[in-house]
């Protein structure tokens, strides 16, 4: 059992990084208890067993103290939701670095401002999800390559620039096919478009017409 009031240290760090021992040193000057670490791969899954010891091990009244905010995870979110969990414990919390302290009024508005921006990363992501879902829905399920801006962009550039159509896509990085349709759509032979003839390149004589017959191809030119 861990003695009360005491403050238990957490150090984190991948196999190729060499300052665990390091984090282990300053955890100890801190005035830690005790220290439990965990070392993995980088890119890995998050398995952290020591931490996991760490919460366990700890009672109201304990002090969990890090060297820096990211040993504890990777996203805002993670952290605010593990630093509640420690608040609804009656755990207190010190991050050395950002000189963090639940234990003082500086420290707890710091924490306030966390879950703050953890809430916003929460609003933030439902919004994009609910935006893409009401696009798929829109559009057949599948959002559009090409937004309304994209389309004007690439109308200017094959009217006034004479883009090749091949020239266009590359920008955009989408089919050539793609912006056919895109300029087909934005109704480009109701605006006398299909009279308009942009200079061809070799590659699109090849694909919409002969060299011998420059009159054939597709409505679009290209």
């Amino acid at each position: 059992m861990v003695p009360e009031g005491v403050s238990l240290g957490y150090a984190r760090a991948c196999t190729r990084d060499h300052d665990l021992e390091s984090q282990r040193q300053q955890l100890i000057a801190a005035g830690c208890y005790d220290v439990y670490a965990d070392q993995g791969k980088p890119g890995a899954t998050v398995v952290r067993p020591e931490l996991d010891a760490c919460l366990r091990a700890m009672q109201p009244g304990n002090t969990l103290v890090v060297t820096q905010l990211d040993r504890l995870g990777r996203t805002v979110r993670g952290l605010a939701e593990l630093l509640d969990t420690l608040k609804e414990r009656k755990i207190a919390f010190r991050s050395l670095a950002e000189g963090i302290d639940t234990t003082t009024m500086q420290g707890r508005m710091m924490f306030g401002i966390i879950a703050s921006v953890a809430e916003m990363e929460r609003e933030l992501i439902r919004e994009r999800t609910m935006a893409g879902l009401g696009a798929a829905t829109g559009k057949g399920g599948r959002p559009p390559r090409l937004q309304p801006h994209d389309v004007r962009e690439a109308r200017r550039l094959r009217e006034h620039e004479e883009w090749s159509l091949d020239r266009i896509a590359e920008k955009f990085e989408v089919s050539r096919s793609t912006i056919i349709r895109a300029l087909r759509q934005d109704g480009l032979a109701g605006d006398g478009y299909a009279g308009k003839k942009p200079a061809i390149s070799p590659r699109e004589t090849t694909r919409g017409q002969s060299a011998q017959n420059p009159g054939s191809g597709p409505n679009i030119p290209g």
